[in-house]
């Protein structure tokens, strides 16, 4: 396997970054870092160990279990970690790895699998994962693929897919359900959640446009026009804002509860996103973002008391707010950062921007440098145990697990490429570094139990495929060259990339 030539061992340059509150230290730029095309490459030499470790001990199935150089299924064993990493391997141009994969990708049976099937999880990891290898390797990377009919199989094998998943929406309403089990095409008769309707859109309009067959559009935007329209009224506590939960049967909430965190997420992100792929069909969606964001500044921001000078957006129950968030939810910053460069407005970069700011207080605060999957700052219900921390941070940690996510480096991203900071790229390697150091295990990278201590506390044997869709894809982009992938530093964008980081060609009018 690969060695790590640079990444572990510059891990020691995260002592430079402030804990202090940014307003009362000014940023100074740090002279101790590699060059940028260095820390690109260190990206790169991580993402070879891990697909290394992968290919050897658990390709073609789903995830690799480094510690035990084992492998898992998590996601239908139809190769998970291979096709969330086609994509990243062509940004990075590791063409050995890419044809490793697109050699694969055509023996995939999309009709059989042992287990049950998410509809959410399959679009935004295996759907994504092919139509952005066919728009790179039909497009700008077509040099990339040594067997040309693996580039035409992508899309093929992306028809194949939707149509076993097309069932789900045969619904009263059209929202579709979403587990599913396809050996008796059947589903669960649970009520499906706001993320995993409202982000699915762009992955199936995609495909109609690539194929000409609108139906796969259809299907999706049908789903979605329940959350655009919310029914009934207490379901939107604040404009903008809706519940999780919607019934299947008749395409109406069941709940007023949310935020930007898992489960709600990716709904607010598309809306944005959809008008950035096609701005002329998805104007209403522009509109529906607004309204989230401007409830979201004026009912969800909050600020710790020990250090007001953070921001994060807290979760609601109706119009009751509750102050605890995620890591996952740390791609807001990133989100509205985004808009603000599209739309023109300033306040909402600047406003991405204090999220960003408030997500990396929770990696530089921790004993291992990285973030807890979830934290919390209300004074009433701080752990005993962690007053002392919380006094010192602003917020108090609730799980203290790492699960190889990606949502603050991708915040780091998006800022870096609206402002040109080279802090945030800076920020970006600190975190990249120490989530190196730290996973680093076996024959790839794990999850670890506990941020808040030395070495991580434990590792639970499993190297998530979005570490390959996600992770290493931000902490390569932020520091590689321009290319028209990039996001756009002007507000305009040749790609948009989905919620698992698989870029798409934005609309063009001419695809199919």
């Amino acid at each position: 396997m690969a060695v790590i030539k640079r990444a572990v061992a510059v891990a020691v340059l995260l002592s430079g970054a402030s804990a202090l509150p940014r307003q009362t230290k000014p940023y100074v730029k740090r002279q101790d870092l590699p060059p940028a095309d260095e820390r690109a490459q260190g990206v790169v030499d991580t993402f070879r160990t891990a697909w290394e470790g992968y290919y050897q001990y658990a390709f073609p199935n789903d995830e690799l279990k480094p510690v035990t150089n084992g492998f898992s299924n998590s996601r239908n064993q139809w190769g998970a970690s291979a096709v969330d990493a086609l994509s990243t391997a062509l940004v990075m141009q590791q063409k050995d790895i890419v044809n490793q994969i697109i050699d694969y990708i055509p023996t995939i049976d999309y009709y059989e699998t042992p287990s049950e099937v998410s509809l959410f999880e399959t679009t935004i990891r295996y759907l994504a994962g092919m139509i952005s290898g066919y728009d790179f390797l039909s497009g700008p990377l077509a040099d990339l693929a040594d067997n040309k009919t693996n580039v035409d199989a992508l899309l093929e094998q992306s028809k194949n897919l939707a149509n076993a998943l097309s069932y789900a929406f045969d619904t009263p309403s059209g929202v579709p359900y979403n587990n599913l089990d396809f050996s008796t095409r059947s589903n669960d008769g649970s009520n499906n959640g706001l993320a995993t309707v409202g982000t699915l859109v762009l992955e199936w309009v995609r495909l109609a446009d690539l194929t000409g067959n609108t139906t796969y559009g259809e299907l999706a935007e049908k789903g979605e026009s329940y959350l655009l329209n919310p029914k009934p009224a207490s379901s939107e506590p604040w404009p903008g804002l809706v519940g999780s939960s919607i019934d299947p049967k008749t395409g109406e909430f069941t709940d007023a509860s949310g935020g930007w965190t898992g489960g709600t997420d990716s709904f607010y992100e598309y809306l944005i996103k959809m008008y950035v792929y096609d701005p002329t069909r998805y104007s209403t969606y522009l509109d529906r973002w607004v309204l989230a964001v401007d409830s979201s500044i004026a009912h969800l921001a909050s600020h710790p008391t020990p250090r007001p000078d953070i921001t994060w957006l807290a979760i609601y129950n109706g119009q009751n707010i509750t102050k605890i968030s995620q890591h996952l939810a740390c791609f807001d910053g990133g989100n509205f950062i985004l808009g603000g460069q599209v739309m023109g407005k300033q306040e909402y970069i600047d406003f991405g921007l204090e999220l960003v700011n408030g997500c990396h207080e929770t990696y530089i605060q921790t004993a291992t440098r990285i973030g807890p999957e979830t934290f919390g700052w209300d004074d009433a219900s701080v752990p005993t145990n962690q007053s002392a921390f919380f006094n010192k941070t602003g917020f108090y940690i609730r799980d203290g697990g790492y699960q190889l996510r990606p949502e603050v480096i991708e915040s780091y991203y998006y800022a870096y490429r609206a402002t040109g900071d080279e802090k945030y790229q800076e920020w970006a390697w600190d975190a990249f570094t120490a989530i190196n150091a730290t996973t680093r295990v076996g024959s790839g990278y794990s999850s670890i139990s506990n941020v808040n201590v030395a070495g991580g506390g434990g590792f639970t044997d499993f190297q998530e495929s979005f570490w390959f869709a996600e992770v290493l894809k931000y902490s390569y982009l932020i520091h590689a060259p321009e290319a028209e992938w990039q996001v756009g530093k002007d507000g305009k964008n040749a790609w948009v990339f989905n919620t698992e980081a698989h870029p798409f060609k934005v609309f063009g009018g001419d695809e199919s």
